[in-house]
């Protein structure tokens, strides 16, 4: 099975491409998230996690892709030790021109990076309770954070929860199904 395998499109007439990328969520030390408002697509003027696409071509693992990211957009080394899987996101035909498979990680522990403009657009800190106030992609506001708020590690579960969730753009209103949920543990 090759990464960029097709799937027809919603009309079935043209396959969409199946494209492969991490999201990570950075916190501070006073619990804020580091987040991207865009300059390019997808999710263009948008904030959302930093991330990006995995290198297929050298075999790039989705932990190694995130670790890559981190550095490269906040300049900052992450060792992957330090990483947990908190989603799985499967999105068919995203704003009509792909299907997406998203690793989602969290990084342990807080880290520092100053509010920035880099090449991808602006890096900033927020507060977790401005997230919904923000200009983000509807599938993050209706179905992302949601389950990202359900994973959260608490003080008597400090490693978070995970979530899979596939989620259909094709119609006019998005759908969704949680295939697989587990609340924080420790």
């Amino acid at each position: 099975m090759t990464p960029t395998a097709a799937a027809p499109d919603q009309a079935g007439a043209h396959p969409l491409p199946y494209r492969l990328a991490c999201l990570c969520d950075l916190r501070d030390a006073r619990g804020r998230i580091l987040l991207l408002k865009r300059l390019k697509s997808p999710n263009l003027g948008l904030c959302s996690p930093i991330g990006g696409k995995l290198d297929v071509e050298t075999g790039e693992s989705p932990a190694q892709c995130a670790r890559r990211e981190i550095m490269e957009e906040a300049g900052i080394d992450v060792p992957i030790d330090r990483l947990r899987l908190v989603g799985l996101i499967s999105e068919r035909a995203f704003e009509g021109r792909g299907h997406w498979l998203l690793f989602y990680y969290r990084v342990m522990g807080p880290v520092e990076v100053p509010a920035q403009d880099i090449r991808e657009g602006r890096l900033d800190w927020f507060e977790l309770s401005q997230i919904d106030s923000l200009p983000i992609p509807e599938t993050d506001r209706h179905i992302i954070w949601p389950l990202v708020r359900q994973a959260e590690p608490t003080g008597s579960a400090p490693e978070p929860g995970f979530f899979a969730v596939h989620i259909d753009c094709t119609g006019p209103q998005l759908s969704w199904s949680v295939e697989q949920q587990r609340p924080p543990h420790g």
